[in-house]
């Protein structure tokens, strides 16, 4: 029993240690992609792909949610396990950031010699949305945006346009302003300039955002930059001169419980993948590490990336042994209950040996001066016991065994000499024990 129960932890001990060194860093994953038709669900896509190649043991599993809101539900909702978020949308609460995938500027992109010098100005005025999947998003941060200068959001018309459409409505004055959320490189934002600057024939100029420090301390998920000079055209400049604008970032997100190592393998995929998915879209050259010294962030990082980005590959192999180590440890703990276990039976067992064998020691002695009802009743109790003792394995087995067969052939063995003695007639009926004319 001992051996079985010895050779049970080795094994246990064995296939938690296999386990660990096979499976370690090894996870099928789901990742949210942005919108359908959008670079961002292009990135994801390109991105699993070619994660395939260089982190196999962590397999990406594409998701597509309607909307970036949505992503940020189902990672807290448990559905998915990493998720693409915009950071001036509701974030999820149990996010924490991997990687920064893009950073894109709200511009706010005026025709020349506009009347409009502040946010505020546009009350009562339309404003054209370049459409496409993020539309939505786009037009719930303007009126985030209005709210904050004390605008209603019903005081400023939208009209959702194709790239096309956005010159032509400035042109004809149909909308006063082009408001357009993307990167300082192709985008969103370039083609508002692009398409304001045909219309106008002229140098289109961005709306500064003065008080960006402020917005920023409110709604923490949007961040303030200064635009360099000539970000968005090079010849004539636009803008001119550097402007304080905002800008809102999309980051790959995983739920705080996510494994260290395994948020570490993500983050090493991401960053060494980054010049492999330029391929595929433009925006992957923009991926960046999100920023470990940044004080109350929105969505902070993952502890397992924090690592990783602190010591690279070192700190990932660092981090694996981590894990065999508390496998270690957890392994010496089973043990060491497992013993406890085995040694509490083992007095249990002996217990149960030393109460038969009493039993069948006291059997015996009883044979010695019963008459024959006795007999037949202590005959009854002997097969009952012995029984017993068979269907009891612990008694049943090793060094357990010889005693127990001694002790039964022993109480036998008193039965059937007291059953000889009665059928000789050495003892009177009626007064066991005595012998034929003693006494006289």
């Amino acid at each position: 029993m001992i051996l079985r129960a010895t050779a049970g932890l080795l094994g246990l001990a064995g296939l938690t240690v296999a386990a660990l060194y096979v499976g370690l860093a090894h996870a099928e994953l789901r990742v949210t992609t942005g919108p359908p038709g959008s670079a961002l669900h292009r990135l994801i896509a390109a991105f699993a792909a070619a994660n395939a190649r260089l982190h196999p043991r962590v397999r990406l599993l594409p998701v597509e949610e309607p909307s970036l809101a949505e992503n940020a539900r189902a990672l807290e909702a448990g559905r998915v396990d990493l998720a693409v978020i915009r950071s001036d949308l509701p974030p999820p609460a149990n996010g924490q950031t991997v990687a920064v995938l893009r950073r894109d500027v709200v511009a706010v992109v005026l025709p020349p010699h506009s009347p409009v010098t502040h946010l505020s100005q546009l009350a009562g005025r339309a404003v054209a949305i370049p459409a496409g999947p993020f539309q939505a998003d786009d037009a719930r941060l303007l009126a985030l945006l209005l709210d904050y200068v004390g605008v209603p959001g019903t005081r400023v018309e939208t009209l959702f346009l194709d790239p096309p459409a956005l010159g032509r409505a400035i042109r004809d004055q149909r909308a006063a302003a082009i408001f357009a959320v993307g990167p300082i490189g192709p985008g969103q934002a370039v083609d508002a300039v692009a398409a304001v600057a045909r219309a106008s024939r002229g140098t289109p100029t961005l709306l500064a955002f003065d008080e960006g420090e402020a917005i920023h301390r409110r709604h923490p998920g949007l961040e303030t930059i200064e635009v360099p000079v000539g970000a968005f055209r090079g010849q004539p400049a636009v803008p001119a001169a550097s402007v304080d604008s905002l800008v809102v970032t999309y980051r790959l997100v995983v739920g705080r419980s996510m494994l260290d190592i395994v948020a570490a393998a993500v983050a090493r995929s991401v960053f060494t993948a980054r010049g492999m998915l330029t391929a595929a879209t433009p925006f992957a050259d923009q991926i960046e590490a999100p920023d470990l010294d940044e004080k109350a962030p929105l969505l902070p990082v993952h502890p397992g990336v924090a690592a990783y980005l602190n010591n690279g590959d070192q700190s990932f192999f660092d981090t694996s042994q981590n894990y065999l180590y508390l496998g270690g440890i957890g392994l010496s703990l089973a043990g060491s209950a497992l013993a406890l276990a085995v040694s509490h039976g083992h007095r249990r067992r002996m217990a149960r040996e030393r109460r038969l064998v009493k039993r069948l020691v006291a059997l015996a002695d009883q044979a010695g001066s019963a008459d024959r009802a006795g007999l037949e009743a202590l005959t009854r109790d002997l097969r009952r016991l012995v029984g017993a003792a068979l269907r009891d394995e612990t008694v049943t087995e090793g060094g357990a065994a010889a005693l127990t067969g001694t002790a039964i052939a022993h109480a036998r063995e008193a039965i059937q000499d007291r059953l000889g003695a009665l059928d000789r007639g050495e003892i009177r009926s009626g007064r066991p024990g005595d012998r034929p004319g003693a006494g006289s």
